[in-house]
């Protein structure tokens, strides 16, 4: 394997991978030209990745096990299934997508994760983590219902794997047998131990058909002798424990073979071809690293999970690890008045450490965001109140739920777009129970160059519905902090929302000052000429708000709070203006704006209303700046806007 140091800002000479267009090709090449291509690849991805920038820290740790898969299944007919698709960008090179990676997540470029309008080679959409063992199944038992003769596989990683949904889909897997073949890339827990020769010859043995064979015709001659099957089950279940941890997915059903090197591409190669004619439910458990192959990434995987794009200056440098504002290094406490701007997560990481200084109940909980939440200086400081549960959304806000029912103050750190996957706990556990609980949605709005699987575009509308649900959105980083303490002291549910990235650079207090709840800020009042036009701006669209404002000379309202609205500056604008318009970074189905006309409606009063927000669609991925104004909500697309509808 070729090992590398830095980032190659020049394209190297990749002469196998150069004539793949297909990987119907590469089922033709023998171990050495794999091999060859394997090394390749990875070159090809570092390359791509220091152009674009994005995701390689786990694509480079399945390199070697791409190359086997499209070696052995027979792609696109045999369906290749990967959960998250952050390791899948060695599989777009593959298939067809190599020129083009140099765009990934760039605005009308490629995705960043598999999709199924890109290539028939991405038979499912992903973004969200641990649905693949579920995809599979549902495609091989439509296969085995349709007569069709195909082998589905699910690639999963050990954190998806901590996720109940994927382990509900294994249990359902054994139980109606399905021809399923299944891959653990185990790069991070302690599942098994290392892997050694002796796992890696017995993987082999026990995939070959030989062993199958045997261990079949066994069966069937042992079934007449009484008792002498349960022993022999015994006595295998036995070996294959003293290398492997067989047993708890042979109960549930599945064939286990590993754990294997990952990264041993000739076994791989023969273990998969040997696996590939198998029928039941099949279990691969492999151990990769990631960042393989690339030094600075494997001593640092976390760090390395995704860089920023390289210039052609940074030519033989070790590019920096994209870490928000080097979240390991504890933060002195002066770092709140640093006048430069600074990222809403840092401003969440440091408050939640000056509340826990202040209030010993409470407790900081996340699904496994613990670097993008920025909880590491409080997990570093207050350990023994800091719960990471791992992709366990459901579980994430009941375990809350139960806290708070004994007196304690839990604050849920979660991504706007992953709380949607708990938000029946939420209604259920949290919201029917009237507990208090405080939620930190971070990455609300347009996120980026991830795309519609992880926009926050849909939580106000499905927050603003829930009963007794407080939901708070800052404009600028001090407003953030003072949410925060406010939706920590009412004393029931409680959400702020909040941007990915950097706020306006608004100084930040120390103090630990609430804001009222449910009160707006007047930031500027219309002036005379022509129709008065009010702006009601809700979180980060107050930025263009203020701009718009000025060049229509409108009042520009900083709502502050979308549940529950200041109902007097509501009914106070609508009085005094000609035209209302609402500014969101939401969806406007259900959505602030929604919320302002239903109170207007409830009050019996008519004023002309401007609902301006995400559209009814799922936006594409690109720069945040890129996408608001592609849906008109920069200062320009906003005074566009209002200009047209005056004129109508």
């Amino acid at each position: 394997m070729k090992l590398f140091d830095d980032i190659p800002v020049e394209r190297p000479a990749t002469p196998l991978l150069d004539t793949l267009e297909t990987p119907a090709a590469l089922r033709a090449m023998n171990d050495a030209q794999l091999a060859e291509l394997a090394d390749e690849l990875r070159a090809y991805l570092l390359y791509s990745v220091g152009v674009s920038g994005g995701h390689f820290g786990a694509g480079l740790g399945v390199v070697e096990l791409t190359v086997a898969l499209h070696h052995a299944l027979e792609t696109p007919h045999d369906r290749l299934v990967w959960d998250v698709g952050h390791q899948a960008y060695p599989h777009k090179i593959l298939t067809g997508r190599r020129e083009a990676m140099q765009h990934i997540r760039q605005f009308g470029g490629l995705a960043a994760f598999p999709r199924r309008s890109e290539s028939e080679y991405d038979t499912f959409g992903v973004g969200h983590s641990s649905t693949s063992v579920s995809a599979a199944l549902g495609m091989a038992l439509a296969a085995r219902a349709s007569g069709e003769q195909r082998r589905v596989c699910a690639v999963i990683g050990d954190g998806a794997l901590s996720a109940g949904m994927a382990f509900e889909a294994l249990a359902h897997a054994g139980h109606v047998d399905a021809n399923l073949l299944v891959i653990l890339n185990d790069n991070e827990m302690s599942i098994s131990e290392n892997v050694g020769g002796m796992a890696s010859y017995l993987a082999r043995i026990m995939s070959s058909k030989p062993y199958t064979s045997m261990r079949e015709n066994g069966k069937r001659v042992l079934s007449h002798l009484p008792g002498a099957l349960e022993l022999a089950r015994r006595t295998e279940e036995h070996m294959k424990g003293m290398v492997s941890p067989a047993t708890l997915f042979e109960e549930m059903g599945f064939n286990y073979i590993g754990p294997l090197d990952g990264h041993d591409l000739p076994t791989l190669v023969q273990t998969l071809r040997n696996m590939r004619d198998m029928d039941g439910p099949q279990f691969l458990h492999v151990k990769t690293r990631k960042g393989r192959g690339f030094l600075p990434a494997e001593a640092d995987p976390i760090g390395y999970h995704a860089i920023t794009k390289l210039e052609k200056s940074d030519a033989g440098q070790t590019p920096p690890p994209l870490k928000p504002d080097d979240p390991l290094a504890p933060k002195p406490r002066n770092d709140l008045s640093r006048p430069k701007p600074r990222k809403y997560c840092n401003v969440f990481g440091d408050w939640l450490c000056d509340m826990a200084a202040a209030d010993t109940r409470l407790i900081g909980i996340t699904p496994a965001m613990r670097e993008g939440s920025d909880l590491v200086r409080f997990s570093r400081e207050y350990p023994e109140r800091y719960y990471d549960v791992a992709i366990a959304e459901q579980h994430a806000v009941t375990l809350a739920a139960g806290m708070a029912c004994e007196a304690m103050k839990p604050v849920v750190a979660i991504y706007s777009t992953f709380l949607q996957r708990g938000y029946d706990q939420l209604i259920h556990d949290v919201a029917v129970q009237h507990l208090d609980v405080t939620f930190a949605i971070d990455r609300a709005g347009v996120v980026g160059e991830d795309g519609p699987t992880h926009h926050g575009a849909l939580d106000l509308s499905y927050l603003r519905c829930v009963p007794g649900m407080v939901v708070l959105a800052p404009a600028d980083e001090a407003e953030c902090r003072a949410m925060l303490s406010a939706a920590y002291h009412h004393p029931g549910p409680a959400a702020v929302r909040y941007p990915r990235g950097t706020g306006p650079g608004v100084e930040i207090p120390e103090q630990l000052e609430a804001l009222p709840i449910g009160k707006a800020q007047q930031r500027r009042e219309a002036g005379g000429e022509g129709p008065r036009v009010a702006l009601l701006a809700f979180g980060s669209l107050n930025v263009p708000a203020a701009e718009a404002a000025e060049r229509l000379d409108a009042s520009h309202l900083n709502m502050r709070s979308i549940k529950p609205l200041d109902r007097d500056a509501v009914l106070d604008a609508a009085a005094t203006h000609d035209l209302l318009v609402t500014l969101e970074e939401n969806v406007v189905a259900g959505g602030a704006g929604s919320a302002v006309a239903e109170l207007l409606a409830a009050e019996g009063r008519t004023a002309p209303l401007l609902q301006l927000g995400l559209p009814d669609g799922f936006v594409e991925h690109g720069k945040p700046a890129e996408l608001l104004a592609e849906c008109g909500l920069d200062a320009a697309g906003i005074e566009a806007s209002i200009r047209h509808r005056l004129v109508d």
